[in-house]
């Protein structure tokens, strides 16, 4: 049939004839009368089409959009669904659309759920004025929103609903009287203004207060100026009022603040200077985190604590006094600062975990003497007792430390990054090594944990590049999660106290060619041994029963491995991309399996013993064989003959079967003689050596 212009084909149903089904018949339509059917057909089925782009539910008679599957563009929600009102967007309805660039909201909706056009790619949006409520993050990171008009009904706008949007100026009309926190938190930001009616809110100058301007609640991102006073009406200053303002170089807080908000300031980078007012009683939780540029910092009397993380990553702050009104520093209160020494007041009671750890350039940390929780000794942080080491200064001079006898644990953190110390001395006092308490000690290269010890805690030496040896001792129950992640350790023995290892526990130690796993380990974390490309046996003990995910993925160099009895799960990729691997020695019965266990390697066989069940001819979809060796005793080929000494070996064809001797049976000392594969399923094996020994005994045993 040739292509003709203006022409329409449509299915036409003709009338129901008595006694006659349904006749179906093309019917051809041209030129204008064309013209005039299409538009109508479109309209009869466009709405059908608009409402199939949308996933909703149907509550109380009314519609909750949930889902978008279109194509994006320019997208009108429609106001009703099979007659029935649509009047809220859900959660997350629209996240992720990219590309949707403008979006109608029908004026029925009353409320936007959160996330729901998180990140997507509108320009601007207009929320009618039936909407009462813009939830959490609702139009977080849409990076191309430059204008926003917010309806005049709107009561709550919900925290980081506008954050990391490109608007300049956002105008908050009178209905609203919820602001969430960081709600325009956007870096093009240079002034909000608040209707003047509004009795919850206020503007001056841009900036946003609450209606008596007695707290401060957002400074625009890049509003004009790089030094701001703050007005002396304020008495507090909200969580991340002035987040990310990146122009800021100094600011000045008057003496009627009394308390600055969890990240009040962080990651305003430009600033140098900053006076805060003698009232201020709490600094709270990251409150000047990431500000690079502060050198030096004068905390008030009236200070009494420092919240967590509240100076974390000040990397040029290199002066700072306590004051002795504190009573309390923070987890990660000067972390990563560049502070050289560090003088704790009298008043401090209370020192967070890893206050001061990552202080690459802190060379002491100095105790007042009637402080009643803390002491130092030679620039150490120590427990009042003296039981507990808490911070080792990582830049004190020394390449070597031994702890005193009297300590009794190494705190979380106590000798991070510490990369002056090339050896350390832990005294059998010590019972227990806190998380990363060496972590990233790069010139560690050998270390001893003595017999007292029973818990070494997560990343406890993680990246400890030159760590080559490790003795750890016979107490340890617990190796944690990464604990020696990244180290270059040549060989490890487990001792049999230890019934946990944890994951990553030994990930990437590249260099490790021998590891001896304790007979009361019963679970392998996950990832314990990934990437030690340096293994190429493994002995997985009877106490073993569960074998985690990944636990030695990209071992390229292992070629064998002997699974206990107790094994009853191996998770997914537990021996994926083992490239040399040839053959895996089960003990016990068939274990379950992850979907994918031996992806990606070199197509080993799978050994089973007899009397033991659930095997079949593959395995994991590997080849699966009765592990049957046995030696033959008698016949013609046991003995000695010709000068020498051997006997056949038969079992399943293409085993590789180790002989090993030992000279003592009661304290044998075995001894690898000979490999031999039955090939077509037996072997001869035969002793060069049998000359050298007045008796010897043999066994048979997986490489």
């Amino acid at each position: 049939m040739k292509y003709r212009p203006h022409t329409v084909w449509a299915a036409v149903k003709f009338p129901r004839n008595p006694g006659r089904a349904d006749q179906m018949k093309m019917t051809h339509f041209g030129g204008a009368r064309a013209n005039l059917l299409l538009p109508l057909l479109l309209l009869l089925t466009l709405p059908a089409l608009v409402q199939a782009q949308f996933t909703y539910t149907t509550n109380n008679g009314a519609i909750t959009i949930t889902g978008y599957t279109g194509s994006g563009g320019a997208v009108a929600i429609p106001s009703t669904i099979n007659g029935l009102p649509v009047v809220s967007i859900g959660s997350n309805a629209f996240e992720f659309c990219s590309g949707l660039t403008s979006v109608t909201i029908p004026n029925g909706v009353t409320n936007i759920g959160d996330s729901a056009f998180e990140d997507c790619g509108l320009t601007s949006i207009a929320i009618p004025n039936s909407v009462a409520s813009v939830e959490g993050w609702a139009f977080e990171f849409c990076t191309s929103l430059t204008h926003l008009a917010i309806g005049t009904n709107v009561t709550s706008i919900g925290e980081w609903a506008f954050a990391g949007c490109t608007m300049t100026n956002v105008t908050i009309p009178n209905s609203v009287t919820n602001i969430g926190v960081e709600a325009f938190g956007c870096s093009s930001l240079t002034a909000i203004t608040v209707s003047p009616s509004n009795l919850a809110y206020s503007s001056a100058a841009g900036v946003l207060f609450n209606q008596s301007q007695t707290t401060l609640i957002q400074y625009p991102a890049a509003k004009g100026g790089t030094s701001y006073t703050i007005p002396t009406s304020v008495t507090s200053i909200g969580d991340d009022a002035f987040e990310g303002c990146s122009r800021l170089t100094s600011i000045t807080i008057p003496g009627t603040v009394t308390s600055i908000g969890d990240d009040a300031f962080i990651g305003c980078f430009s600033l140098t200077s900053v006076m805060i007012g003698t009232n201020v009683t709490a600094i709270g939780a990251g409150a000047f985190a990431y500000c690079g540029g502060l050198t030096s910092v004068t905390i008030p009397n009236s200070v009494t604590s420092l919240g967590d993380y509240a100076f974390d990553a000040c990397g040029g702050l290199t002066s700072v006094t306590i004051p002795n009104s504190v009573a309390s520093l923070g987890d990660y209160a000067f972390s990563e600062t560049a502070l050289p020494s560090i003088t704790i007041p009298d008043s401090v009671t209370s020192i967070g975990d890893y206050a001061f750890s990552g202080c690459a350039s802190l060379t002491a940390i100095t105790v007042e003497t009637n402080n009643p929780a803390y002491s130092s000794a030679a620039g150490i942080l120590f427990d009042k007792s003296q039981t507990m080491l808490i911070q080792y200064p990582p830049a004190k001079g020394g390449t070597s430390y031994a702890i005193p006898n009297n300590v009794t644990s190494i705190g979380d953190g106590a000798f991070y990054g510490s990369t002056n110390l090339t050896s350390i001395t832990i005294p059998n006092s010590v019972t227990s090594l806190g998380n990363e308490a060496f972590d990233r000690c790069t010139s560690l290269t050998s270390v001893t944990i003595p017999n007292s010890v029973d818990n070494i805690g997560d990343d406890a030496f993680f990246s400890c590049y030159g760590l080559t040896n490790v003795t750890i001792g016979t107490n340890v129950a617990r190796i944690g999660e990464y604990a020696f992640c990244d180290c270059h350790l040549t060989s490890v023995t487990i001792p049999n106290s230890v019934t946990g290892l944890g994951g990553c526990a030994f990930a990437d130690c590249t260099n490790l060619t021998s590891v001896m796993i304790g007979t009361n380990v019963t679970s392998i974390g996950v990832e314990a041994f990934a990437y030690c490309g340096g293994l190429t046996s493994v002995t997985i003990p009877n106490s073993v029963t569960n074998i985690g995910v990944e636990a030695f993925d990209r071992c390229t160099r292992l070629t064998h491995v002997t699974i206990g009895t107790s094994v009853t799960t191996i998770g997914d990729w537990a021996f994926s991309d083992c490239t040399s691997l040839t053959g895996v020695y089960f003990k016990g019965n068939a274990p379950g399996l992850g979907s994918v266990v031996f992806a990606y390697d070199s197509l080993p066989t799978v050994y089973y013993l007899p009397g033991t069940t659930g095997w079949g001819p593959t395995f994991g979809g590997r080849p699966a064989v009765l592990w049957n060796p046995q030696a033959q005793t008698t016949g013609p080929t046991f003995g000695v003959r010709t000068n020498r000494f051997g006997f056949t070996i038969t079992g399943s064809s293409n085993l590789v079967i180790v002989v090993e001797a030992c000279t003592n049976p009661a304290n044998p000392v075995w001894q690898p003689v000979q490999t031999n594969t039955l090939t077509g399923g037996s072997s001869f094996f035969s002793d060069p050596q049998w000359t050298n020994y007045p008796g010897r005994f043999y066994r048979l045993r997986s490489p």
